[in-house]
């Protein structure tokens, strides 16, 4: 008999596993597949990094003088599975990109399958704006040091009334991706992955520019 069917034989054959149990030897489970696989993530893409840099240099002329930084923008394309990075820091002074896992809103993806379906700048909603912020302050909340954001579009314009902010949370991570093929969902914050969150405290707070859309319709 091949290796292989003998090895499955075993497995399968309950005397052999009454003799492993009576032995002591033990016979490994197959590791369970995640809930749901999603898509592999896009690789390095020319076209789509230049894009991100004329959108950031777009919104940052619109923005104007409302921008108190101007060296690093971040750009979360919602158009994306939430199992991708899809926040971007896009550095303006050598054109390079950085990316990152980031959260939709509840509200956004009711059937909580990775995607974003809709915008919302409705108080309890729970669903994510679209639109340029300005980063304001840091401050401490229920998931730690926050950072507030003051939505300065129509489409983002409850976002301090609502409390969207960016925070750290545990149910995002590719710890989460792994075994669910997707993140959580937030309640329309930007919330990133505990160990990526201080690139954002350090490099998008203090007066710097988000934008939010699906950049495809961007």
């Amino acid at each position: 008999m091949p290796a292989r069917a003998l090895a499955a034989a075993q497995v399968a054959d309950p005397l052999m596993s009454e003799f492993d149990q009576a032995f002591g030897r033990s016979v490994q489970p197959e590791p369970a597949a995640p809930a749901f696989v999603a898509p592999s993530a896009p690789s390095y893409d020319p076209a789509y990094q230049r894009r991100l840099g004329e959108i950031a240099r777009r919104e940052l002329d619109r923005a104007g003088s409302k921008i108190w930084r101007n060296d690093i923008v971040g750009i979360a394309d919602f158009g994306r599975i939430s199992a991708w990075p899809r926040l971007h820091f896009v550095n303006m002074e050598n054109g390079t990109v950085r990316s990152f896992l980031v959260a939709h809103g509840r509200g956004s993806d009711h059937e909580h399958d990775g995607w974003l379906k809709n915008f919302s700048n409705v108080s309890g909603s729970e669903a994510t704006s679209r639109g340029a912020y300005r980063t304001c302050e840091w401050y401490t909340g229920k998931y730690g040091t926050s950072i507030r954001l003051e939505g300065m579009d129509s489409d983002n314009s409850n976002a301090l009334d609502r409390a969207i902010v960016m925070h750290p949370a545990p149910y995002v991570g590719q710890d989460m991706v792994d075994r669910w093929g997707k993140i959580g969902r937030s309640e329309g914050c930007f919330a990133m992955a505990p160990a990526d969150f201080n690139e954002a405290l350090w490099h998008l707070s203090g007066g710097r520019l988000i934008f939010a859309d699906r950049i495809g319709a961007a």
